[in-house]
């Protein structure tokens, strides 16, 4: 408990300073903006490592604007920060998959996706759909739009689909950044490969334009040489490897998981995710949980920048969600 110095302390800075996003008192704290800063910070550190890094935050599109209003002013910063955006359930999924997500929804997300066009940051739209004239409407309606798209069968992102053939939109061109990009495939669940060189064989024989891939095959990262093979499609022409990294939750089924961890122990881990096993809420704007993810040689962006893939897919860019409804 805080005693009554600190809390006076609080309320004289609170009341001192106009700008109450940097307070970190659950009353005062901007969660937006603490997301924000945090992606930017991961975008200054990788490019200072590799200055042509890809990143790509995944929903949570609220952050564009600085009120998270669809008309309201640009995050100038944090657009800057970013490449493009990653964006879920826009057509298809948004309640079932499988089933169109409601007008509402999608015209809401859309008024936020459509100002990112407007000042030329790609958008990666998945869809969540498995039959074949919901996944072609997907993938019109999103080239509609300028956005690229994936018509993924399983929520669980484990295949690769048999469906379209060829992949929509497929080309041979060599793929140099986001804009070269007419397709890409989302898979992050390797559970249907019998090991990675399976999975990099059948990756290898696609034309998708990007992939977004986990880093690890059964906790074990793959390599830089690995990785390289994956930036070659099939019909000759080179592409985008983007490794996907959660920064707004914790997973202990990764490498950094300690077994004395839990609720509360670090102090930065809040809450258990009640709707995916294994995940838990985190103070993303703690500094111990931002060393976990950047700024040593074995912090998760470190790892992904040794392996030489060519940017990172950063989920649960939401997190904010939670704590404002707290």
């Amino acid at each position: 408990m805080k005693n009554a110095a600190f809390i006076v302390l609080i309320i004289l800075n609170v009341a001192c300073n106009d700008n109450t996003d940097d307070e970190f008192d659950p009353s005062s704290t901007s969660y937006r903006q603490e997301m924000r800063t945090f992606v930017e910070s991961i975008s200054t550190y990788a490019h200072s490592k590799n200055a042509n890094f890809i990143i790509i935050p995944q929903n949570g599109i609220e952050l564009i604007t600085q009120d998270g209003e669809p008309d309201g002013t640009l995050a100038t910063s944090y657009i800057d920060a970013i490449d493009g955006v990653g964006q879920e359930d826009l057509f298809y999924g948004y309640n079932n998959d499988n089933e169109a997500t409601p007008t509402p929804d999608n015209q809401y997300l859309t008024s936020f996706l459509s100002r990112l066009i407007d000042v030329e940051k790609r958008v990666l739209v998945t869809d969540y759909c498995s039959t074949p004239l919901k996944m072609d409407d997907s993938y019109v309606l999103n080239r509609n739009k300028q956005y690229i798209s994936f018509a993924a069968p399983d929520r669980e992102l484990s295949v690769i689909p048999t469906y379209p053939t060829p992949v929509f939109a497929e080309n041979s061109n060599n793929v140099s950044n986001l804009f070269d990009a007419d397709n890409f495939l989302y898979l992050i669940n390797p559970s249907n490969f019998s090991s990675a060189d399976d999975m990099i064989a059948q990756m290898k024989a696609t034309n998708y334009d990007v992939l977004i891939i986990d880093a690890f095959f059964n906790d074990v990262l793959l390599t830089a040489n690995q990785v390289n093979q994956l930036k070659l499609k099939a019909n000759g022409g080179t592409r985008k490897v983007i490794a996907y990294m959660s920064i707004g939750e914790a997973e202990d089924y990764r490498y950094y998981w300690q077994t004395n961890w839990k609720v509360g122990n670090p102090s930065f881990i809040k809450a258990v995710n009640p709707d995916w096993a294994g995940n838990y809420k985190v103070a993303y704007w703690d500094a111990e949980w931002q060393k976990v993810i950047y700024g040593s040689n074995d912090a998760y962006l470190d790892k992904l920048l040794n392996a030489e893939f060519d940017g990172t897919y950063l989920d649960i860019i939401d997190g904010f969600e939670y704590f404002e409804n707290q």
